[in-house]
This record gives structure tokens, C-alpha cells and sequence, in this order.
């Protein structure tokens, strides 16, 4: 099945899209994910590599990307040796995430669509991305993934996602 031009995503409250939504200029997609950068292979002290992301995603009311504010709370090695700590990387990305949410005048959280965009930041591919699966024999693109939280969009296109 064809991807569409604009790629639906449910807003689900307590979940992986419940900062989604829009605001007077336009739809966002908010969220805070670890992610390793393109082409990590694990191994030892892979803690270090893997770095917990704020990505503040903004599209105009068309669903086109406008912009994109990425900032690395700390790696995974940090969380760990100060995961209770009032400044943990957790507690300074949910502060993050908060700040920039609070930011966007006339915020209502919601189902948004949106169309495809790649970027790529300190070797981290964010971005909602088409795909194959292979499900089709002609190799048409018949997936689209959200980096890097991986969530997978794909028929019916009704928004709900698979990870």
C-alpha cells in the first residue's frame, strides 16, 4: 500500500505520543529517547555512547518540518552513576522537555500528520523516515519509522504505531 503524503499519528496520553499536538503555528512532536549514533556497534562501554535526546519537532499546519531543537541530556553511564540525583540526566531532560513544551503559545495536545523529514545530529538520525519492510514483492515503501524512537507507522494509516 502507498504511503501517504501525510503520515497520521494518534496522540495517546500516558504513551510513547502523548507530547504530541499543536500550537498557533502550527503541530509539534516532543519527546526525550536514548539513542546510540548511525553505525554504533555495542561492545564495551557502550554506556558512554548511548545519550538520552530532548527533540522538539515543529511542522506548520501542512505537516511540513519547520524546525527541530535536539539537546543531549548525558549519556546512560552518567544516568547511572547519578540516577537519584535531583540533576540526573532524567530529571534535566524531563526539565528540558517541560521548558520547551511551555515555550509554544496555544498548546493543545492531539493528533497530528505530518510528512516525512531526516536530519542528522551529533551522528543520530532523527527524523520520520520511509521505508520497505519487504512485505511488498515490488519494494515499494510501505513503512514509515520514527527516529530515533522507533515507532513504525504503516497501513491503515490510521496513526497508532508499532515498535
Amino acid at each position: 500500500m502507498t504511503i501517504p503524503d501525510l503520515i497520521p499519528i494518534a496522540h495517546e496520553p500516558g504513551y510513547r505520543t502523548s507530547t504530541i499536538g499543536s500550537f498557533s503555528r502550527g503541530q509539534f512532536f516532543a519527546s526525550v529517547t536514548y539513542a546510540f549514533p548511525e553505525g554504533f556497534a555495542m561492545g564495551e562501554g557502550w554506556e558512554e555512547h548511548k545519550r538520552l535526546f530532548v527533540v522538539l519537532h515543529t511542522f506548520d499546519h501542512e505537516g511540513n518540518h519547520q524546525a527541530s531543537d535536539i539537546w543531549s541530556a548525558g549519556t546512560w553511564a552518567e544516568q547511572m552513576r547519578r540516577r537519584y540525583a535531583p540533576d540526573s540526566v532524567v530529571a534535566r531532560a524531563e526539565a528540558r522537555l517541560d521548558a520547551l513544551l511551555a515555550d509554544l503559545p496555544d498548546l493543545a495536545y492531539g493528533d497530528i500528520a505530518i510528512r516525512p523529514f531526516r536530519i542528522t545530529v551529533d551522528g543520530v538520525l532523527f527524523g520520520l523516515v520511509t521505508e520497505c519492510h519487504g512485505e511488498e514483492e515490488d519494494g515499494e515503501e510501505d513503512w514509515a519509522e520514527l527516529y530515533p524512537d522507533q515507532l513504525g507507522f504503516s497501513a491503515p494509516w490510521d496513526g497508532t504505531y508499532d515498535t
